[in-house]
């Protein structure tokens, strides 16, 4: 392996499935969606910004996956820091790409290890964390 090389189990083909599973789930809901899915070091494997979402949504659904991944829990569970406009300007500004633990990450598990993250954005808090979710669990469970 060259330097520089990384190997990531999260592959492509995974994330089309965890983007596929996390908007047919906002579709389900309807509600706009964009969808980011991380490797487990956080480089973006793949982002798709959805119909009527933000502009700033494929940054914000990084950070949101960003954080999954790096804390290693669903961001949903992080009570006061995500619902906190201070604190999240402060986390987004102290990791290179961006770092959003508000609601709507969560961590992709197989075999007991964090693989990457699904990040979710464009709906209402606990609505992103319900598409993240789907699209993670459907990964979670594929292997």
């Amino acid at each position: 392996m060259a330097m520089g090389d990384y190997v990531s189990e999260m592959n492509l083909e995974m994330a089309e499935k965890a983007v596929a599973v996390a908007r047919a789930k906002a579709k389900e809901m309807g509600v706009p969606i964009s969808v980011t899915v991380v490797d487990a070091a956080g480089r973006i494997v793949m982002t798709v910004r959805g119909d009527g979402t933000g502009f700033f949504t494929p940054e914000t659904t990084r950070g949101k996956a960003v954080a999954a991944a790096t804390l290693r829990r669903p961001t949903a569970e992080l009570g006061p820091i995500g619902n906190n406009p201070m604190a999240l300007g402060v986390y987004a500004n102290m990791v290179p790409g961006g770092f959003w633990p508000a609601p709507g990450g969560y961590p992709v598990v197989i075999d007991g290890r964090i693989i990457g993250a699904v990040g979710c954005g464009g709906a209402s808090g606990e609505q992103d964390h319900e598409c993240a979710k789907a699209g993670a669990v459907a990964l979670s469970s594929s292997r």
